[in-house]
């Protein structure tokens, strides 16, 4: 055996020792692994031990190299039996504090968005009341969502709209009339759908944002009137609020329908009285009102784009914001908390 070889061997031998002799110096996993990158790294001890292996003559490599290897498993096992114990201690500990008398966590449960319960609810109520749903695209042609509905491109409820255009002749709708638009156009009356969904304007602070929800109701048929339509909201109004709310028509511009009306129900907050605790109620700045929709007879001149003739067959229309609904059944100041995802404000609905 040369004098190399020897040499090499009996540092390999001294290495093993060495690691043998660190037993328990790691105290936690991060500490054994450190020790594991010292003796087993790319730079570590082994590694420029193993520099030396080609120095040796061409006859002593394989001796040198078979040497390496068993001096590589023996390190490599020793690390490994201790990172065992080490995980063992860390449960065995872990264990040793477990209270089982200790209350569990209660797991988080998710709920629907309180958009979404304003949504279906306002739904099944309009739907008891014999309306059907309608459907249509977010993405609208101008047609029908400004000139079916009364509203040529001169016509100043335009710059009302504050609308986003995708092109020239294509916006993204701003109220779901357009499906009411489509859905006279595929049937003969009597009619009686509410057209819900998504709508996007140019606005955004505390009671506007780029896209909202709305529902708007259509019922056309022969005789219908103006106190159908003031029936049919009443009834809307109380299931929804509750059968004590007070319910007013004020006169109002809208251009799809003539005559046009506002509707305000007695404050939710206030009860009506206009104050709370001796001050002025925040909702309803002191009026005891608040607005919560608009409506109307649907204009002649939208039953014309349709082809239903205005002589024989009448109608009202009407629309409402889901979040304004919403606002107001839940006593929420800021319209924007609806589309923050705050799970502090989101789980209240569970």
């Amino acid at each position: 055996m040369s004098n190399e070889l020897k040499s090499f061997l009996e540092g390999l031998d001294s290495l093993a020792q060495d690691c043998e002799s660190r037993k328990g110096q790691a105290c936690s996993l991060e500490e054994l692994d450190e020790l594991r990158i010292e003796f087993l790294g790319r730079k570590g001890k082994l590694a420029q031990l193993m520099g030396q292996l080609g120095k040796l003559d061409n006859a002593d490599k394989p001796e040198g190299g078979k040497k390496a290897n068993e001096i590589k498993q023996r390190i490599t096992a020793l690390i490994d039996g201790w990172q065992a114990d080490l995980k063992a201690a860390e449960a065995s500990q872990a264990l040793a504090q477990f209270d089982p008398t200790m209350p569990g966590r209660k797991p988080w449960a998710g709920s629907k968005h309180p958009v979404t319960l304003v949504m279906n609810e306002v739904c099944d109520v309009l739907t008891g009341l014999g309306f059907e749903h309608a459907a249509g695209p977010e993405v609208e042609n101008d047609w029908h969502n400004f000139e079916a509905l009364n509203i040529p491109p001169e016509h100043p409820a335009r710059d009302m709209q504050d609308t986003l255009y995708v092109s020239e002749n294509i916006v993204l709708r701003t109220h779901t009339s357009g499906m009411q638009i489509r859905s006279m156009l595929k049937q003969e009356p009597p009619v009686a759908v509410i057209a819900p969904g998504k709508v996007y304007r140019r606005d955004s602070d505390l009671t506007h944002t780029p896209m909202f929800h709305q529902i708007e109701g259509l019922l056309v048929d022969r005789n219908v009137s103006m106190a159908d339509l003031r029936g049919t909201l009443t009834v809307f109004v109380r299931r929804i609020f509750g059968a004590k709310t007070d319910v007013r028509f004020r006169p109002s511009f809208f251009p799809f329908t003539e005559p046009s009306a506002e509707v305000d129900i007695s404050c939710v907050a206030c009860g009506g009285k206009g104050e709370t605790g001796g001050k002025t109620c925040r909702i309803c700045k002191g009026t005891g009102w608040v607005e919560i929709l608009g409506c109307g007879m649907v204009d002649p001149n939208v039953f014309k784009s349709v082809g239903y003739d205005p002589e024989v067959y009448t109608g009202f229309a009407f629309g409402l914001g889901i979040e304004r609904i919403a606002m107001l059944k839940y006593n929420i100041g800021d319209l924007r908390m609806f589309f923050e995802n705050d799970v502090r404000f989101l789980e209240q609905f569970a």
